[in-house]
């Protein structure tokens, strides 16, 4: 009875504005690293819906017109972090044991928009409750790292307000981590630091198809428990339906008038879902479940991350002036 109202309790703070998804990871982890989860039977497949309805509202954040714009610029340079992120990725990932499913998810986070990018791969894959737990740990720890470091390195480095957006939208992880680093370093980068971000985000969708295809042949293990899946595994890899669907919530966002107060309802409810998503698969975890994963997978989201952050930074000081 304690340990549902504890439950309860965590997840009802998930719902209010206080919340974030890293919180809400850590106190997930936290229950079930304490008293456990009372209910880890019957959240797998609420987490695996939620989850991907999360993602699919995160689309109506997204205006196409003005993420393309602003994306064309240095799109070679975009594909070329993000495919190389991806391979060095794969390559360390092997090189050092870690799961082909865990690494994937790393270098994604990591290539892409962190936490969401994580969010969108991990049911294409049918990552586990482990391999999202950590490869998300990862993600926020090195994010709130980069929050700051970033600025006094770029003062240092005398970088401009545009170069130094440019640089951290490329490496780091999650948009709210941009523009909080942003908002350290000036005004005027705060102020451009979303929509440098933003076109970044949309590789999500060209990511999640590649994944699919990727590992459609993957052979999974089978997991710990039929209740530590974040979605079902073995055989051919589903086929992405929801990342049409993120399409199709940009399409409407961008085509379909309407007041922005209620595109921004729609994208802070798919975030507050996304927030309880995390605070689900933290709970579904166990002692022994994170113990097997190691220290690996933090020490690649290190070396990945420190890997674009310098390719980044040489790119912005070679091609961006003052």
């Amino acid at each position: 009875m304690i340990r549902a109202a504890i439950f309860i309790a965590l997840l009802l703070f998930c719902l209010t504005p206080w919340a974030s998804p890293p919180i809400a990871l850590a106190l997930g982890l936290a229950l079930a690293l304490t008293i456990g989860h009372p209910y880890a039977a019957r959240t797998p497949k609420i987490t695996k819906v939620l989850l991907q309805a999360s993602v699919v509202g995160l689309g109506f954040g997204m205006n196409l017109q003005k993420v393309l714009a602003a994306g064309r610029t240095g799109i070679l340079f975009t594909i070329a972090t993000i495919v190389g992120t991806l391979l060095l990725g794969f390559v360390i990932g092997r090189a050092m044991g870690i799961s082909r499913g865990t690494a994937h998810l790393i270098s994604s986070g990591t290539a892409i928009c962190g936490g969401s990018a994580i969010a969108a791969v991990g049911p294409i894959i049918g990552a586990s409750d482990e391999e999202m737990s950590v490869s998300l740990g990862t993600v926020f720890i090195l994010n709130a790292i980069a929050l700051f470091i970033f600025p006094p390195i770029g003062l240092k480095l005398g970088l401009s307000q545009t170069q130094f957006v440019v640089w951290a939208a490329i490496a780091i992880h999650d948009t709210s981590s941009v523009v909080g680093a942003a908002s350290r370093y000036g005004v005027e980068a705060l102020q451009i630091a979303t929509t440098i971000k933003l076109p970044r985000a949309l590789w999500i969708v060209p990511l999640a198809i590649g994944t699919a295809f990727a590992f459609r042949r993957r052979s999974v293990a089978p997991p710990t428990s039929a209740a530590n899946r974040t979605a079902g595994g073995g055989g051919a890899t589903p086929i992405p339906w929801f990342i049409l669907f993120f399409l199709v919530a940009s399409i409407v966002r961008t085509y379909i008038p309407a007041p922005v107060v209620v595109w921004d309802t729609l994208v802070r409810i798919a975030r507050v879902g996304l927030t309880v998503t995390l605070f689900l698969i933290g709970a579904g975890l166990s002692r022994r479940a994170l113990a097997s994963v190691g220290a690996r997978p933090l020490i690649l989201g290190v070396i990945l991350w420190i890997a674009i952050s310098a390719a980044s930074l040489w790119a912005v000081l070679a091609t961006l002036t003052n």
